[in-house]
């Protein structure tokens, strides 16, 4: 087993600890809006441009855990690939815990197998966790954003709501369903917001989850060294 282990800090009960968090598997929830007609919508949108349609809607990704990291930094093989803000949840110690990340995935790859695209790039996350059950009572308030860099300018690249995604409770039921399991130290990317301009590689990357009832969000932010393509 590929065990990853991290430098997390949780925050329950007003009590903030840091911990070596060893993660065993990590799963990209794929096509996770609430809405079904709007995830057809964008199926198709996909499709004209070579994605191919999911074998199931949603559909869970297996990925190494090894690809995790909270470094500032990532290599990416070509100037290709780029990120996605996404709320990621962590079983850890019988607790189910909430984050946030990047899905960084390599868009060209990404039109010859989905599947493969997840694993071609690794996956950020921010070092720091909230108590779910401590913020369940007003998910749908959480706010998702992303920057990008371009031209020399910080700009607005994602933006929403995570109530345009599936609940928490409801995507690790659907996970179970499709034969999956959200075991002890799992942990689960649930899905992104459309883009402001399109879906497109980045080289620099910030990205939050607000929590606007409790005043407090979590962020990361990492740049992306580009490996050169040699043939």
């Amino acid at each position: 087993m590929a065990r990853q282990t991290l430098s997390l800090t949780l925050h329950a009960g007003g009590h903030t600890s840091k911990r070596g968090v060893d993660i065993d598997d990590a799963i990209v929830a794929g096509w996770t809006g609430r809405d079904p007609a709007a995830v057809e919508h964008h199926i198709r949108e996909l499709e004209a441009l070579g994605v191919k349609r999911p074998a199931s809607t949603p559909i869970f990704y297996r990925v190494a855990a090894a690809r995790l990291t909270t470094a500032a930094e990532i290599d990416a093989v070509g100037p290709e690939s780029g990120g996605e803000a996404e709320f990621v949840l962590l079983r850890y110690e019988g607790r189910l815990w909430v984050g946030a990340g990047s899905d960084h995935t390599d868009r060209k790859v990404e039109a010859y197998g989905v599947t493969v695209s997840k694993q071609m790039c690794d996956k950020p996350i921010a070092p720091e966790f909230w108590a779910f059950d401590e913020i369940e009572p007003h998910w749908d308030q959480l706010v998702l954003r992303s920057y990008v860099f371009e031209n020399g300018e910080r700009r607005l690249y994602q933006q929403g709501s995570v109530a345009a995604m599936l609940a928490p409770l409801d995507l690790v039921a659907r996970l179970g369903v499709s034969g999956g399991q959200m075991t002890e130290n799992t942990l689960m990317f649930g899905g992104t917001l459309a883009a402001h301009g399109g879906v497109r590689p980045t080289v620099r990357f910030e990205f939050e989850l607000e929590d606007p009832v409790l005043s407090r969000r979590i962020a990361h932010a990492y740049s992306v060294r580009i490996l050169p393509i040699l043939g």
